[in-house]
């Protein structure tokens, strides 16, 4: 693919966290999963319908995904299309933007 930005959305708790350790290692569904799901800019409302739909305290981080090289692996999830995950953690300084979201 050649998205060079994708989309992370979780608890501002769980962002916090991530910036004291300076990386981030996934919500619930992600550990379950292996891997840190991201959407791209098109994906990204269907997710938020999906998955996050009446939480509050949600941040919208916007990933670098040039500067997490291999680690970004795009598979097919919903309907076949292609998503990006990360395989391992985020690093914080791959984040380019950290905003509140509300679904």
């Amino acid at each position: 693919m050649t998205d060079r930005y994708a989309y992370k959305l979780l608890d501002a708790g769980e962002w916090r966290e991530a910036l004291a350790r300076g990386e981030f290692t996934g919500s619930g569904v992600d550990l379950s999963d292996g891997y840190i799901h991201l959407s791209t800019a098109s994906q990204l409302e269907e997710t938020a319908r999906k998955h996050f739909a009446g939480r509050t305290n949600l941040m919208r981080l916007t990933v670098d995904l040039e500067a997490l090289g291999e680690t970004v692996v795009w598979e097919p999830s919903r309907g076949g299309a292609l998503f990006p995950h990360i395989y391992g953690p985020l690093p914080t300084s791959a984040v380019t933007e950290a905003v509140p979201f509300e679904c």
